[in-house]
């Protein structure tokens, strides 16, 4: 999954490779990288997208399809989901910015850079939803 992300990995498919079950696999994923496969399969993803977005200038539909998204809408939508930003302000922004990434080691730039999901996407939208709603609510109790 580290060395091509972009490729579909399911579960089913890792089970086959590693002579196990799915559950199994599942299970004993999670306990080595805290994270079930689909969340970590999407944390190098987007880990992926960000490098590409700040290091080279590949349009971002083709960064989207490099990264395994067969939709431009996807990509953008999980993209802010996780990082806050859209993909073009990310590249805008990291475009702006002057730093000496070229002194530090790749493999430490991308743990440094390596998104953290202990939650699930859907699960962060959900709560974002449950604040708005509660923002939304005491400004109705105010006024």
């Amino acid at each position: 999954m580290d060395a091509a992300p972009q490729e579909d990995w399911p579960i089913k498919r890792l089970a086959e490779v590693s002579a196990v079950s799915p559950a199994h696999f599942a299970r004993e994923f999670k306990k080595a990288f805290g994270v079930p496969p689909h969340r970590y399969l999407l944390s190098r993803r987007i880990e992926r997208a960000t490098a590409l977005l700040r290091d080279s200038d590949l349009p971002i539909t083709e960064i989207a399809l490099q990264t395994g998204w067969n939709s431009i809408g996807t990509f953008g939508r999980i993209f802010n989901d996780i990082t806050g930003e859209s993909p073009g302000e990310f590249r805008a922004r990291e475009c702006s910015t002057p730093h000496s990434r070229q002194e530090v080691p790749e493999c430490v730039m991308r743990a440094i850079d390596r998104p953290n999901l202990n939650i699930a996407v859907s699960e962060k939208r959900r709560l974002e939803s449950a604040v708005k709603l509660e923002v939304h609510n005491q400004d109705k109790e105010v006024t």
